[in-house]
């Protein structure tokens, strides 16, 4: 009976009479900061969710989960250490590549790049160059025909397009009757690439064959390494640990991680630090929930001395202003989720919306990944969200309840 009592009353107090219209508001206020908080905090997660997995399509599309290479510098027989590495069940597959650092000379311009030397048909199972080609194609990479795919970026500091013929000089020497002359070639330009801001891969990179890398950086049938693709990106660390234990002592295996561990890591913490900074925001409107509740206590405390004297218990009047409480933290938190999901699913458009209006651009290609601002829902995210908001609510009322509580009908009455 006193448990339907508690919840009676309590939701009773949560509306609003002639005579505490002041207390009521303050209630609303307290209600909107919550939601607001946990929008905000909906909001802002998903969008570094969103930078998050823009960043990790650019590094993934281009770089991959695993490279065996050799600390000789090149790999004799690598079709022997394919099948080797191929028979790991983890590893779904590899494509060859030969490397080295060039300059590229077109009309009067020259450039530094890594060329890659790559077999087509093996390279698309373990990156999304193909996918990246804005102009061309990537099996225009043919055996002895010396074509090349270059960036987008470094293609337009050399102004060089589809067709064009640039030069390609490589650190390597050749001994002629002139002397010790540099070792270069002629490539004809057979496509273009854009893997996006950020990581520099549109400015210093160009791929050719790989029979056409062998010849020009003097390899003979020997190669730089092998590129391996996983089932598991995130597991590139254990694969390469098992590579490691199996494979020769001279081999050399590094992942992605060993690349841009540190980046993501950093990414990770800032989401982490900005969790708990805009957390602040709830903490504050849970704060103002402990003076809400305490005025409405100091309000009602002829009616805490009544139910004291039919009978009501000290728990029976702590629950009635938890549950008080609790309502103001449980409709603050639902409406803050659904602004935020709101939100969330629409903060791209509203953004462009308001760029469109105010002819402004908040975010630039050149500075940051992407010219827009992405935005991807979590909802492990939610779910922490709401379960942090309702315990802060929780907390904020325990003291303004054990505080009625503790209350003595005799002196609550006596000036009745």
């Amino acid at each position: 009976m006193f448990k339907s009592a508690a919840l009676f009353i309590g939701l009773r107090y949560t509306r609003a009479k002639r005579r505490n219209h002041f207390i009521s508001f303050i209630s609303i206020v307290s209600m909107i900061g919550i939601a607001l908080g946990v929008a905000v905090l909906i909001t802002v997660l998903s969008v570094m969710n969103g930078f998050d997995r823009e960043i990790k399509n650019r590094v993934f599309s281009m770089v991959p989960p695993i490279t065996v290479s050799s600390i000789n510098g090149y790999i004799r027989g690598w079709q022997d250490l394919q099948k080797i590495i191929m028979s790991f069940p983890e590893i779904t597959a590899s494509a060859p590549f030969a490397t080295g650092e060039v300059l590229l000379s077109y009309g009067g311009s020259v450039q530094p790049a890594l060329v890659n030397g790559i077999l087509p048909d093996e390279e698309k199972h373990v990156s999304a160059l193909a996918d990246k080609i804005v102009k061309g194609n990537l099996m225009n990479l043919q055996s002895r025909q010396f074509g090349i795919i270059l960036g987008e970026n470094l293609s337009d500091r050399l102004r060089a397009e589809i067709g064009d013929k640039i030069t390609v000089i490589t650190p390597q020497v050749s001994l002629s009757p002139a002397g010790v002359m540099p070792r270069f070639k002629r490539f004809t330009v057979v496509g273009i690439f854009r893997a996006g801001s950020g990581f520099g891969f549109d400015a210093g990179l160009g791929f050719i064959h790989l029979d056409d890398a062998q010849k020009l950086l003097g390899l003979g049938q020997d190669v730089t390494g092998l590129h391996l693709n996983i089932k598991d990106v995130y597991a590139a660390q254990r694969v390469a640990a098992n590579l490691a234990s199996q494979l020769t002592q001279t081999a050399s295996i590094t992942t992605w991680a060993d690349q841009f561990g540190e980046f993501f890591h950093a990414v990770k913490l800032e989401k982490t630090m900005m969790f708990f900074i805009l957390l602040l925001i709830i903490a504050v409107a849970a704060f103002n929930l402990v003076s809400t509740l305490v005025m409405v206590v100091n309000e009602k405390q002829s009616d805490i001395a009544i139910l004291r004297t039919f009978g009501a218990t000290p728990q029976m009047v702590m629950n009635i202003f938890i549950i008080q409480g609790g309502l103001i933290g449980v409709f603050g938190t639902l409406f803050g989720v659904m602004g935020g999901l709101l939100l969330a699913w629409n903060v791209t458009d509203i953004v462009n919306w308001i760029e469109q209006i105010f002819r402004v651009q908040f975010l630039s290609s050149s500075v940051y990944f992407v010219d827009y601002l992405p935005s991807e829902i979590e909802w492990q995210d939610i779910l922490k969200i709401s379960v942090v908001s309702l315990l802060l609510s929780l907390v904020a009322t325990v003291y303004p309840a054990w505080r009625a509580s503790k209350m003595d009908p005799v002196e609550s009455l006596r000036y009745e």
